[in-house]
């Protein structure tokens, strides 16, 4: 892939009144940064609002800088593939190709360099960056938090697939079908389709999103449910 022209970041939300703020902050910085270092690439940032019953619509409102894409689907697959759909056409009709998509999680933080990392790799060629993250330690106890650390690699080459900190071509996205309509692995399911397509990937560990580690699931057997495991 070339330099990428846009960058998209989507954000699936289903009732994330308490935790969509920060997320959304943390995502302003890093659009911030990317302008700073490349002022060339456009960004915009797309929150699925997926069957909300609270005020997470109000949030996203109040915000000039953010788009809200509405969803009844009620499931993580089908809000980030709408997610997707919308990032296209704002690319598309503002003639900005090619664009580059970064996702995370309602309930998330990014780093600052999160999306001048992605561009710069994807300069580099890549059409995937499969990115690391990391429960609140706050959220969890201590014997799940030991859990945790023993069971995750968090460097460059490791195994893991998160929703959370995922970054794609909009091209190779289309290539292999998008995010499968389903309420959980939506994001396993895209990794494998690039990967068994021989398009450029690279899993890091430079770019680590912090999740929240709490155990009640917005997506059955999700991270919640893995953490839930952990700690049984």
């Amino acid at each position: 892939m070339t330099a990428p022209a846009a960058v998209a970041v989507v954000v699936p939300a289903r009732d994330e009144e308490t935790l969509l703020s920060d997320c959304l902050d943390s995502v302003a910085h890093a659009r911030d940064l990317l302008h700073t270092t490349h002022p060339e690439v456009a960004s915009r940032t797309f929150v699925v609002l997926d069957a909300c019953r609270d005020r997470t619509p109000a949030i996203v409102a109040a915000r000039a800088d953010v788009v809200g894409v509405p969803s009844s689907a009620g499931s993580v697959g089908a809000a980030r593939a709408l997610g997707v759909e919308a990032a296209a056409r704002w690319a598309a009709t503002s003639h900005h190709a090619p664009l580059w998509v970064a996702g995370t999680d309602a309930d998330s933080v990014v780093p600052p360099h999160w999306l001048v990392a992605q561009v710069e790799m994807a300069t580099l060629g890549r059409d995937l960056v499969v990115g690391t993250v990391t429960p609140r330690p706050g959220d969890l106890t201590a014997d799940v938090l030991d859990a945790w650390v023993a069971a995750h690699d968090v460097t460059d080459g490791h195994p893991h697939v998160h929703g959370a900190n995922l970054g794609f071509s909009l091209r190779a996205y289309e290539h292999v079908g998008g995010f499968a309509p389903v309420p959980v692995h939506e994001d396993v399911g895209l990794v494998a389709a690039v990967r068994s397509a021989g398009l450029d990937w690279t899993a890091t560990g430079a770019i680590p999103v912090t999740t929240s580690g709490r155990r009640s699931a917005r997506a059955p057997h999700g991270f919640a449910h893995y953490l839930e495991g952990l700690g049984a």
